[in-house]
């Protein structure tokens, strides 16, 4: 009746004789009773192809569209059109891992461009093929300093990181045999001193800081590069991608492990992903790096191609001794990130970074001027901030909700408020009413 199933009554029967069952009942009699399911499946049995269209048009037009001013690692960036477009060509949405170099020179290719554009981006000698997500590259980076560190197997991580990494780097560090160790905030940044006293103590493989940190602040990490290198620590940075095309690199600040999420590169916000992680290096690191790099080599006709390289391909499947258990393809949301940053270009980059930044600050000069706002540090901010509010936060919140606006992460005293290139003067100034009332 169904051609489709591959299977007929005789291959059925062959194959329960073969096991020594009489029925598929029989083959199943493990399974309780109690919670096997009987009754019938409540799907349509037909449908035409602009029913199912229309159902999931209905199912889609029940979603909120909110004008996004919150941040804390998503942010709202504008995506060209031509991205989607190319994007969902099929031979980019079905390519496997790229293990067979002779037959995946246009995955590998545009592999290598991404890599090429994040060492730019980074100011570091060496990119990967890209990771899951900011969060757990950066806890692939937490596990690269121990691993280069040999006896050392602490971690200190700052205390103005995003919650949800340290969430992620705690999950990872549980069954790694990592000491993670939070080092404090002061006036919302990192102290070099407190870093400084405890590298002293000995045993630290690693230190993770954040540019942008948690409330938006760019920090100053003058020294920190220095002071781990003198007790033989890898000091890493996690960034935000796009904030780089105007912020100090952490190839600039002496950074040796720079990590972070692409999404800013004009990644949809697509309700939490999916996403794209990069992690770059300096050279001397680039054996423990996880996930695969691309070279370029000639032929042995002389013409250009491109290959994995360093890594053989068993090294991706030797489970717990592996650098990295990064199996299948993870880089179409690469492909996204480089096909942004080539048609943006260097000076694209740096125009949405200085629309968003003067963004940010018109709004929190705006939300000053009320007198019901407090910057909550005074302290340089680039496209995100921390306000205290002198009312009830989650009241005020909901306000927003209900005039059609995202309006920041909401906390118990204040709100994080993230402004990107996409909005506009009006929408700002009708948050900036709504707060004021």
């Amino acid at each position: 009746m169904f051609k489709y199933f591959p299977h007929t009554d005789n291959d059925l029967q062959a194959m329960l004789e073969k096991v020594g069952v009489k029925s598929l009942d029989e083959l199943f009699s493990e399974i309780p009773e109690s919670i096997r399911f009987r009754g019938d499946y409540d799907l349509p049995l037909s449908a035409s192809e602009m029913e199912v269209r229309q159902a999931f048009q209905l199912l889609g037009s029940r979603n909120s569209q909110l004008t996004c001013f919150a941040g804390m690692g998503v942010y709202d960036h504008y995506t060209p059109s031509a991205i989607p477009s190319l994007l969902s060509r099929s031979e980019f949405l079905t390519s496997y891992t790229p293990y067979q170099a002779e037959i995946s020179q246009g995955t590998l290719h545009y592999i290598f461009e991404y890599q090429s554009m994040m060492a730019e981006l980074t100011g570091m000698d060496v990119s990967n093929a890209s990771m899951y997500d900011g969060t757990t590259a950066a806890a692939e980076a937490m596990m690269m300093a121990v691993a280069a560190g040999k006896k050392q197997n602490k971690v200190l991580v700052t205390g103005a990181s995003n919650p949800l990494t340290c969430q992620v780097l705690k999950t990872y560090a549980l069954h790694q045999g990592i000491e993670l160790e939070s080092l404090p905030v002061r006036d919302g940044v990192t102290c070099l001193d407190d870093v400084k006293e405890r590298l002293a103590q000995g045993g630290v493989a690693g230190v993770i800081v954040q540019q942008p940190n948690v409330y938006g602040i760019v920090e100053d990490f003058t020294g920190f590069a220095e002071a781990c290198h003198e007790q033989k620590a890898l000091f890493i940075m996690d960034s935000v991608a796009a904030d780089l095309a105007v912020l100090k690199t952490p190839g600039e600040w002496g950074a040796d492990i720079a990590v972070g999420d692409g999404q800013s590169l004009g990644i949809p916000m697509a309700f939490g992903g999916p996403y794209v992680g990069y992690m770059c290096c300096t050279e001397k690191l680039i054996r423990k790096m996880p996930g695969r790099i691309v070279g370029k080599t000639l032929d042995n006709r002389g013409q250009r191609a491109f290959v994995l390289t360093l890594q053989a391909r068993e090294q991706h499947i030797r489970r717990q001794k592996a650098t990295s258990n990064i199996c299948s393809n993870q880089s179409l949301m690469a492909l996204h990130a480089t096909m942004y940053m080539a048609l943006m270009g260097p000076q694209g980059l740096r125009e949405a970074a200085e629309l968003s930044y003067g963004g940010a600050h018109y709004l929190c000069d705006e939300l000053l001027k009320t007198g019901r706002f407090q910057l909550g540090y005074n302290q340089p901010f680039f496209n995100e901030f921390y306000v205290k509010y002198d009312g009830d936060s989650k009241t005020l919140y909901q306000r927003f909700i209900e005039a059609g606006i995202l309006g920041g992460v909401c906390f118990e005293e204040g709100f994080l408020f993230a402004v990107t290139e996409k909005r506009t003067k009006e929408e700002i100034d009708n948050l900036v009413k709504i707060a004021a009332l």
